[in-house]
């Protein structure tokens, strides 16, 4: 079984901010995330923030995109993404 994935309301409305390609990516990542679980190593910048909580760049640059996302582990092995806009008003 995989991971599943789901945005928040705040992440939701993020996500449709966000350009083209950036919004590309992210989907990109949530199907690597759901294929592979939510440690993703091989994003630019990964890194586990704390035990449940982890962030990537999904693009470099100004501005720089990331996105911040939560794993679950109850019964569902289940992300949430929290956060995906620029890294200025990331939650971290």
């Amino acid at each position: 079984m995989g991971w599943i994935v789901v945005f928040t309301g705040k992440s939701r409305k993020q996500k449709e901010k966000l350009p083209h390609r950036v919004r590309e990516l992210l989907f990109q990542l949530v199907r690597e995330i759901e294929a592979g679980g939510p440690v993703r190593g091989d994003w630019p910048n990964y890194s586990k923030l704390s035990a449940d909580l982890h962030h990537c760049h999904l693009k470099k640059g100004k501005p720089t995109y990331v996105a911040v996302w939560r794993e679950e582990r109850n019964e569902i092995k289940l992300v949430e993404v929290i956060y995906a806009g620029t890294h200025e008003k990331a939650p971290y």
